[in-house]
């Protein structure tokens, strides 16, 4: 691969922790990317992607699509050469875990009242 063809990602976690920098080619596409972070992703953390699909990646302000590349991605201004370009990763469950979580959250519940009447 041409060395111009290459960009260098790293991955901001919800915590504020990195994966990466990684050098990739421009083709490779955002769901491949995805896949990798899932991988990669370390597994001390409280939220952890269960698949590709529970992972979302922002750059500059925009969701990026699973079929779109890093090439199209990429913000024309503002690059340095060989700089390292950031992308924030939010890591959202699908939607039927989160139906099952609601079903547990939604019994009933002990209140606890800790008043004081002086």
């Amino acid at each position: 691969m041409p060395e111009e063809d290459l960009v260098e990602l790293k991955f901001r976690l919800y915590d504020g922790s990195d994966i990466g920098p990684i050098r990739y080619s421009s083709a490779s596409t955002v769901a491949m990317l995805k896949e990798r972070i899932v991988s990669e992703w370390p597994r001390d953390k409280k939220i952890i992607p269960k698949a590709a699909s529970d992972v979302k990646l922002i750059c500059a302000g925009k969701i990026l699509e699973n079929n779109k590349t890093v090439g199209q991605c990429r913000v024309p201004f503002g690059e340095l050469p060989g700089g390292v370009i950031t992308m924030h990763v939010v890591v959202q469950p699908s939607l039927a875990k989160t139906k099952t979580e609601k079903k547990i959250d939604e019994s009933p519940k002990k209140s606890v009242c800790s008043c004081s009447i002086l």
